[in-house]
């Protein structure tokens, strides 16, 4: 929008490259976060009385030191995220509009599941299968969208890192984008547990994969032997944009926490991460930028299929594995910040692949 309105005041395209607009949107949602987010707190508390509800059999400490904190503070991401898209975003570009469909679809989602939870003072809305079935079939509406804009020689292609290979995989491409989608929807949600955790591992994330759209829509793509896909240089702005605002939200959901993102946030970047990953064929990448999220969800399908095998006995003290940590003694900035370390690690790693 700025692009138009900017340019219509007679300056010139070099103020507006890519670069430029990703600064401004980064800062942007970082700004409107910092500025609105005590309020949206406030309002948050006044319409949840009793905050999040705390599972019963989780570590003791989280019963004193969480309950009654407000959730679905994702609605502060989300909304900063999507103003600074609509602002420096180039909006011609389909590509963008896709993700704003997905923030939105599965915020919605996240915000029904989260106003059950707190009116209801339960910790299950929603149930898994419908939850699962409005994330696939959103899943499959926004592949087959960005299919039809993906140039003919990428459309179902999965790049594999490092070792330069590509495989055409045909429609059979189509479920799986769907699974990443919907895997890192769930595997998001599965690591907002602790104060700050999913904030922090997602700025890291989003970075990578802000840088992963620059060169992937540039004529860098030929040096780094990344899928060649024009439309998904736009997808940077649009992604250095969610990066400001989960760090402003960082500001208020460090330790000690004044909201959690809730359903209402980590779904839906979930969700939106796995949508990106699709978008520059970089799906392997995103498990291994996000590979503390895979280990959560490892963690909870092994905890579920041991204690089904065993006849009840448990692999790990607590899932996700998180939780595993602080039931062995950890303090929770010490899980936190040991996760956010690997995390960094990993997104190192995951840049070495260009």
């Amino acid at each position: 929008m700025l692009i138009y309105l900017l340019n219509s005041l007679g300056l010139g395209e070099w103020e507006w490259s890519v670069y430029a607009r990703c600064v401004a949107a980064f800062f942007v949602a970082l700004v409107i976060v910092l500025v609105t987010g005590k309020r949206v707190i406030e309002i948050l508390h006044h319409h949840q009385i009793n905050g999040q509800p705390i599972r019963e059999d989780g570590p003791k400490s989280h019963l004193l030191t969480k309950k009654g904190t407000p959730t679905m503070g994702g609605i502060l991401i989300l909304g900063a995220a999507i103003i600074a898209m609509l602002l420096c975003c180039n909006l011609t570009n389909v590509f963008v509009w896709i993700g704003i469909a997905v923030l939105l679809i599965f915020g919605m989602v996240g915000f029904v599941d989260d106003y059950i939870k707190v009116t209801k003072q339960t910790s299950a809305a929603l149930t898994a299968k419908m939850k699962l079935l409005l994330q696939f079939v959103t899943a499959l509406a926004a592949i087959l969208v960005v299919a039809k804009y993906t140039p003919e020689e990428y459309r179902f292609v999965l790049n594999v890192p490092y070792f330069d290979w590509q495989f055409n995989l045909g429609w059979w491409y189509v479920p799986f984008a769907m699974i990443v989608i919907a895997g890192a929807s769930n595997g998001v949600n599965l690591s907002d547990g602790l104060d700050g955790l999913a904030a922090g591992l997602l700025s890291t994330v989003f970075a990578v994969f802000m840088v992963a759209a620059y060169l992937g829509g540039s004529a860098l793509a030929i040096a780094t032997k990344a899928p060649q896909i024009p439309q998904v240089l736009e997808m940077a702005v649009a992604m250095a944009a969610v990066v400001g605002a989960c760090l402003g939200f960082l500001w208020f959901n460090a330790k000690p926490a004044q909201v959690f993102m809730g359903d209402t946030g980590s779904l839906a970047l979930g969700a939106f991460l796995g949508l990106v990953a699709v978008m520059l064929k970089q799906e392997i990448l995103l498990a291994v930028a996000g590979g503390v999220f895979v280990m959560e969800s490892l963690s909870v399908m092994i905890q579920v299929g041991w204690f089904k095998a065993s006849g009840g006995k448990r692999f790990f003290k607590m899932a996700p594995i998180h939780h595993h940590f602080e039931q062995l003694g950890w303090a929770e900035t010490k899980v936190v910040f040991r996760f956010w370390l690997i995390g960094i690690v990993l997104a190192v790693a995951a840049l070495a692949s260009f």
